[in-house]
Formats: C-alpha cells, sequence, structure tokens
C-alpha cells in the first residue's frame, strides 16, 4: 500500500466508524474501479477490512462486551447495495417494524421493497430480500415516512393502538 490512491482509501476507511458499510463505487472519486477493487482487496488480505458478500465490504466492529467481532448489520449492507445499484429501498413487513422499535424480534430475513429487481443476497445466517415495487410506492416519500407506512401496512388497520401512534 505505497501508492496515493492506495493511501487516500485507506484513509477514508480508517476515518469511517467501525461496522461502515462500503462498496467499490464509494471511492470513485479517488481511484479508477480496477483500481479501487484490487486495492479492496489487499485490504482484505491484511483484515483491515472484511468482505461480506461479493462487491460489499465493512470495517470490522469489535465488541469489548463480547469479546469478538460483532456481525455486519444487515441494513447497512441493503443500503450499500442500493448505493452500488441505484436502487430506492424501503425496508418492509418484519424488518420495518424491528427497525421502528414496534418489534423487538429480528427478522429471519431482511425485506425491502426496491425499484430495482427481485433479488436475494445471503451470507453466513444472513438473508436480505428486495422485492420489485412500482415507483409510486417507494419514492416521493421520505424514508421515515415511507418506512411508517410499511410498518402500518405490515401491523393492519385492527392492530394499530394508541401506544403504537405514541412510539412513531
Amino acid at each position: 500500500m505505497t501508492n496515493n490512491y492506495s493511501k487516500q482509501i485507506l484513509t477514508r476507511i480508517e476515518k469511517a466508524e467501525a461496522g461502515a458499510v462500503f462498496i467499490g463505487s464509494d471511492f470513485i472519486d479517488i481511484a479508477n474501479s480496477e483500481t479501487v477493487r484490487r486495492n479492496m482487496n489487499r485490504l482484505v488480505e491484511q483484515g483491515i477490512i472484511r468482505r461480506v458478500i461479493r462487491g460489499v465490504f465493512e470495517k470490522p466492529k469489535y465488541s469489548k462486551f463480547l469479546g469478538e467481532y460483532v456481525a455486519v448489520d444487515p441494513d447497512e449492507v441493503a443500503k450499500a447495495l442500493a448505493r452500488a445499484y441505484q436502487w430506492t429501498i424501503i425496508p418492509c413487513g418484519e424488518t420495518a417494524l424491528n427497525m421502528l422499535g414496534l418489534s423487538t424480534q429480528v427478522p429471519a430475513v431482511w425485506c425491502y421493497f426496491s425499484d430495482g429487481p427481485y433479488k436475494t443476497y445471503e451470507w453466513d445466517s444472513t438473508r436480505i430480500e428486495f422485492k420489485r415495487r412500482s415507483n409510486k410506492e417507494i419514492t416521493g416519500l421520505s424514508y421515515m415516512t415511507a418506512l411508517v407506512i410499511q410498518a402500518l401496512k405490515t401491523l393492519g388497520k385492527e392492530n394499530v393502538t394508541e401506544e403504537i401512534v405514541e412510539k412513531l
């Protein structure tokens, strides 16, 4: 890691918080895609970052309490994939409920509506599904507004209580 591109990429990663998720295009302002790819592979070999899935990397986050590295946040991976493919995404179903604190259950499958194709990604014991939806369902609203709408749809009218409305 001696050239200027390598130093710039490493500096950006070092400045990021532990647990940050990156894709190659996050560094395209520094170098071309092939140079970025080679540098990311080198950083994986050196243990500075971890490859989550092809093209998605994480700056590992260590938990002193657990005494080990914690798993990558699936929501951050989903957002990185959306950046990579220029999709608009919004959590749906149990994922939306969990993210708003309306459910303490961690979703078995992290589900997102997207304007991209139906696609599934898996690593370790984590699964992310992107489900195709029309643009009118996921664009034109703020992220938080769309998230709340998806959570309410998942709950259904009959299950929305005063307590839930107050939480939102």
